[in-house]
């Protein structure tokens, strides 16, 4: 027990802490930013990350991955503030919170296990795209300084750590936004800052149920939005969790990652915050940071809001150079480089997944979407692929006067039309073979093109005989096949 909490909290502490203000320093203006895509207080946002990367922590979600208001949630919930206002969405925050729980409780972590690499890569990729392109209306229509900021800033995070033990030690971004600041106050320079972005909080959260109706007319409401929420925030956790496992060489618990999402969704809701998932940029920037424990996400939760209670003076004058320039590191980190590389060596297949997910991603600016749309390419794909690994042989034994057909893999939905293909209909033959000893039956669509193969050798007057069926094939071949029902194959035979 102690060693297991030791491990979780204890094992990394500068490196968690220090990570934890480049997190929390990163959070405020997203959290803000998102707060104004969802319509609502800046407010709302900030307690929502605060609550929810302490609450993940406390709970147990994946060490070292961050959650907070995200981007991709606030999206969903545009439509229901502007209908029904800010206390509907605590409302479908609490009941995300619960669906999420559920989802824990049923497993549907290990539904992860159907998304490709390829998804996942589109994925990674359509974000860091994603979170480049937010960096844009910072960077356009401004003054020759917030160039020269934002490339002091790029180059202050990747050469400070070329510099002998301090490199090491402290964590570039946060010596980024340090400088830039001192230099935007020093100079006193006119360029946007944080303070521009809205007010922030000055007292801590309390506790609020949401003043709606508690009945069905409320639930139909917000149960779509609901739904939605959950679908996004569970799926953008369990990718940002797979990818957290990849740079730190770890495994994590994705059904246990779902509870504790749940419980932050529902901490958050009842502190008046809107609902979150796992952050993808912010999880990579704890990571490169030096955060490895629980410690990096509560640390990061905590310092959000002392800096936002205790140094808002601070805060207000950090420009948001130096914030796109920690951003612009994210989506570069993020970008899987080698998947541009890789699409010279991978199967064409593969590189078509890889281009729709992000393409359906950055277009729809929907997560849900994308992976959606890769997970159903990659299926069919697949299906296709495993459907040309079919062989039907024959043999004709004229002492005996049969033809022995021998099936050897797969049939299923993809394959039928060839099974039955393979078949000359035409021969005059008295006795038919059907060996199946090595091949599988897996559907209702296998069964049909078996019973289509018997019944139309039994018109042509010959004997038929199917051998070697496995036990599952045999089960599915007795629940749904006709072939060897009389009344059925009579029916069958009359069409």
């Amino acid at each position: 027990m102690l060693s297991s909490i030791r491990t979780n909290w204890f094992s990394n502490i500068r490196g968690d802490l220090l990570a934890g203000i480049v997190v929390a320093l990163a959070l405020i203006p997203e959290a803000i930013a998102f707060s104004i895509i969802a319509g609502v207080d800046p407010k709302v946002g900030l307690y929502a990350s605060f609550c929810i990367a302490v609450v993940i922590a406390l709970v147990g979600g994946r060490a070292g991955m961050i959650s907070g208001a995200t981007g991709a949630m606030a999206l969903l919930m545009v439509t229901l503030v502007k209908e029904h206002g800010l206390e509907y969405l605590l409302a479908a925050t609490l009941l995300t919170g619960l669906l999420q729980i559920i989802a824990g409780y049923l497993k549907l972590g290990t539904l992860m296990r159907f998304v490709s690499r390829s998804v996942v890569t589109g994925f990674v990729n359509a974000l860091a795209i994603l979170i480049f392109m937010a960096q844009l209306p910072e960077l356009t229509n401004v003054t020759w300084h917030v160039y020269a900021m934002t490339a002091a800033g790029l180059g202050i995070i990747y050469l400070f750590p070329l510099i002998p033990v301090i490199g090491k030690i402290l964590p570039s971004p946060l010596i980024c936004i340090v400088v830039l600041t001192g230099i935007a106050m020093y100079l006193n320079m006119d360029i946007r800052t944080v303070g521009d972005m809205g007010d922030l909080p000055d007292t801590l959260p309390i506790f609020l149920w949401p003043d709606v109706p508690l009945n069905l007319e409320t639930l139909m409401i917000i149960l779509p939005y609901a739904i939605a929420l959950t679908v996004v925030g569970l799926l953008e956790s369990m990718m940002t969790a797979t990818i957290v496992d990849d740079l730190t060489d770890t495994k994590s618990d994705r059904n246990r990652e779902c509870k504790g999402q749940g419980l932050a969704n529902i901490g958050s809701g009842l502190l008046g915050g809107m609902a979150g998932c796992a952050m993808i940029g912010q999880s990579i920037i704890n990571i490169k940071s030096g955060g490895r424990t629980r410690l990096s996400s509560l640390a990061s939760g905590v310092f959000l809001l002392l800096m936002v209670l205790v140094l808002d003076k601070w805060l207000v004058q950090i420009p948001m150079a130096a914030l796109v320039a920690v951003m612009i590191m994210v989506a570069i980190g993020t970008f899987s480089w080698g998947s541009i590389k890789n699409l010279k060596e991978h199967p064409l297949s593969t590189n078509i997944v890889m281009v729709v997910t992000v393409v359906v991603v950055v277009a729809t600016h929907n997560l849900a979407y994308g992976v959606l749309a890769g997970v159903l390419l990659a299926a069919l794909f697949f299906a296709n692929k495993v459907g040309q690994y079919m062989l039907i042989t024959s043999d004709y034994d004229e002492e005996t006067e049969t033809r022995t057909y021998s099936v050897v893999g797969q049939v299923f939905f993809s394959s039928s039309e060839k099974f039955i293909e393979s078949f000359d209909f035409k021969e005059a033959v008295d006795n038919v073979v059907i060996d199946v000893s090595r091949a599988h039956f897996w559907d209702i669509t296998a069964v049909a093109a078996l019973d289509k193969a018997v019944v139309k050798f039994r018109r042509e007057g010959a004997e038929v005989e199917v051998l070697g069926l496995n036990e599952a094939s045999a089960t599915i071949v007795d629940r749904f096949g006709v072939h060897d029902k009389p009344d059925a194959v009579e029916r069958l035979m009359a069409h």
